[in-house]
């Protein structure tokens, strides 16, 4: 087994997540797999109580989707990770881990759209209530949403589609001072760019769909649990001090892997949504080569930033590699390596006129799809915001002249050449 404690971030994105044994294959091999055997009847029930590690159902664990846990905990810094059918799934599976009806979550606004509308409109039929604040608040008024029945502050590291850049200290010295779980959604920065993990965050969500696969091929998601939250004798968390009647009163807060044990053998057990072994070794895969195009993507989205802010047909830009930017010092102090290839502009107009300059990209396509090697648009306002009020709109930061550019791994040349034609039609 090798040690990864010591690998840098790029090796570890090659290297990681899987160990061949001898004559055994260098990459791990797609176990499409639903059920697995054994000859001995007390390997199985033990794989059934929890005291095994083995493989029994491809609905809990497989193989393939292993590899790809190990990678992505590994580049987290993480205890364990959980490979998800989504990154809604990632998100939802993560929360009710630890919630129940009558109980809340404290979490930021400014958030993906279909985030928005799983914490507003979901989790409350099923008696979970979701508390917003602004990022930008202080801590007292966070603070103020926190009772005894908030089980997670949720954030994410840049906040999609309004780049906000969150400060990942102050939730974390809040989530400290109420021994509450700080979750993040870190899949717009990546493990490449920032480790919430090192700034205080307990739980980190990814949709693994975008920078993480790179090619926009595998849908999926991530859970990875750092290990820097105590569970024991923290009674804001009944479920993980009290027996688990289901495991033969298996406590999970006396287990070195808490979280991730209790949501691999509750949440993925009875609702499902693991990844697919096909889409854990393609994410796997794509894994390969993330530090590589991490990097590009920063820098090309830099380049287009500058070239944007100083348009006549542009209102205002938002990425944090501007100095102008109000997130800047934030990013350089969270991601100074990097920024991220996500970033917003505002045109002078509005729905129609975003509209038409999106027809008119050449090499820029307009998708429901954001962080793969490809350049791609989108008008969150009438898509992946759509159902929000003019209120919530404003809550998450999106106006109706907001589009969203993911910019891809292409020459930024060509990328420049094509927002100038496209911009020069309206």
């Amino acid at each position: 087994m090798k040690d990864y404690s010591k690998m840098q971030l790029d090796t570890l994105c090659v290297q990681a997540g899987w160990d061949p044994k001898n004559g055994e294959s260098r990459v791990p091999p797609i176990y499409q797999s639903t059920t697995w055997y054994y000859a001995s009847s007390q390997d199985m029930t033990d794989c059934f109580d929890l005291k095994s590690s083995g493989y029994f159902y491809s609905r809990l664990s497989n193989p393939t989707v292993t590899a790809f846990e190990g990678k992505v905990a590994a580049l987290e810094g993480g205890i364990c990770a959980i490979g998800t059918a989504s990154g809604m799934s990632a998100t939802s599976l993560a929360i009710l881990t630890v919630c129940e009806a009558g109980d809340n979550v404290v979490s930021s606004s400014a958030l993906y759209g279909g985030t928005f509308n799983l914490f507003t409109v979901t989790l409350p039929k099923l008696g979970i209530e979701v508390r917003l604040f602004d990022p930008d608040a202080p801590e007292e008024e966070i603070e103020k949403l926190i009772d005894d029945r908030t089980k997670m502050i949720f954030t994410e590291t840049i906040a999609n589609p309004a780049i906000v850049v969150l400060d990942l200290e102050k939730i974390a010295r809040i989530s400290k001072k109420y021994g509450i779980l700080f979750a993040i959604d870190n899949t717009l920065a990546t493990p490449v760019l920032c480790r919430p993990g090192d700034w205080g965050a307990n739980i980190i969500v990814h949709a693994s769909t975008k920078y993480l696969d790179g090619h926009a091929c595998a849908l999926g998601g991530c859970i990875v649990e750092i290990g820097n939250f105590n569970y024991k004798g923290n009674m804001r968390y009944k479920s993980f001090n009290e027996p688990d009647e289901s495991y033969h009163g298996l406590v999970y807060a006396d287990l070195p892997v808490p979280f991730g044990t209790k949501c691999r053998g509750q949440m993925i057990r009875d609702l499902g949504a693991i990844m697919s072994p096909q889409n854990g070794f393609l994410s796997w895969l794509g894994c390969d080569t993330l530090a590589l195009r991490m990097e590009r993507h920063s820098s090309n989205a830099k380049a287009v930033a500058e070239y944007l802010s100083r348009h006549p047909k542009i209102e205002f830009v938002q990425h944090p590699s501007l100095e102008t930017d109000k997130y800047h010092a934030l990013a350089m102090k969270y991601m100074p390596k990097g920024q991220g290839g996500m970033l917003a502009f505002g045109i002078k107009g509005g729905d129609k006129e975003c509209w038409h300059l999106m027809e008119s990209f050449n090499l820029i396509t307009q998708e429901t799809h954001v962080a793969d090697v490809r350049s791609c648009v989108l008008h969150p306002a009438t898509t992946t915001h759509r159902q929000l009020s003019e209120e919530g709109l404003k809550e998450a930061g999106v106006s109706h002249n907001l589009i969203r550019l993911s910019v891809g791994i292409e020459n930024p040349e060509d990328i420049i050449a094509d927002l100038e034609q496209a911009l020069a039609k309206i």
